[in-house]
């Protein structure tokens, strides 16, 4: 197999997980409000901060600058979601839960890691481009939300068609040049990414719980 088949193989069972937690199953059976919705966006904000700007940091490595794609960046999608969300003081009503930090933190610890970069970019666009997508139509339908603010982060429209870009995404993986140590290091980081968004969004249901 591809290296992107073997990575896809051996981390579905974690992506399934994240995909299964119950936060997201109360939001797409639109049983929560618009704000708390917005928690979850406010905890993207931060993580894709620390994404985003490892990304920027990163551009002209050899390896990692090839999955840099300022296209993706979703700091201002996010901001015009919170605004709509939140009103115009969003700043001042949100704030990165302890999973976040956590989160946050391994981005940053290995950001000089290009392998590390590219599993936790992996983890997060790949599918905020596939099963995102489904998340997107979803809450325009719950929320009423257009493009402008409130699902901006799940629109893409700067990158094209998503299947072709999605094929070359894979493509660039399959072009590392990796050992087998290499690879494997690189899969238990984007199993590691998995189960660290997944506390995110278990700490949401908590706070969603907590507060009815």
């Amino acid at each position: 197999m591809t290296f992107s088949e073997t990575l896809r193989a051996a981390t579905w069972s974690d992506h399934e997980s994240a995909e299964g937690e119950s936060y997201l199953t109360e939001l797409m059976a639109g049983r929560l409000s618009a704000e708390e919705y917005g928690e979850m966006v406010a905890q993207h904000y931060f993580a894709y901060l620390a994404l985003d700007g490892a990304a920027e940091r990163l551009a002209d490595h050899p390896v990692a600058g090839r999955f840099v794609f300022p296209s993706l960046y979703r700091q201002r999608a996010l901001e015009r979601d919170l605004a709509t969300i939140y009103g115009p003081t969003w700043e001042s009503r949100i704030a990165p839960s302890k999973a976040t930090r956590t989160l946050v933190a391994r981005i940053e610890q290995v950001s000089d890691w290009p392998g590390g970069y590219i599993a936790h970019h992996y983890t997060r666009y790949m599918g905020d481009l596939s099963g995102g997508q489904f998340i997107r139509m979803e809450l325009q339908k719950i929320y009423g939300y257009g493009k402008g603010g409130g699902v901006d982060f799940y629109v893409f429209d700067e990158i094209g068609s998503l299947p072709r870009f999605k094929n070359e995404y894979r493509a660039r993986l399959d072009a590392l040049a990796l050992d087998e140590a290499e690879g494997q290091r690189i899969i238990r980081e984007v199993r590691l990414a998995y189960q660290l968004n997944t506390e995110v969004l278990a700490e949401l249901l908590h706070t969603v719980r907590s507060a009815a």
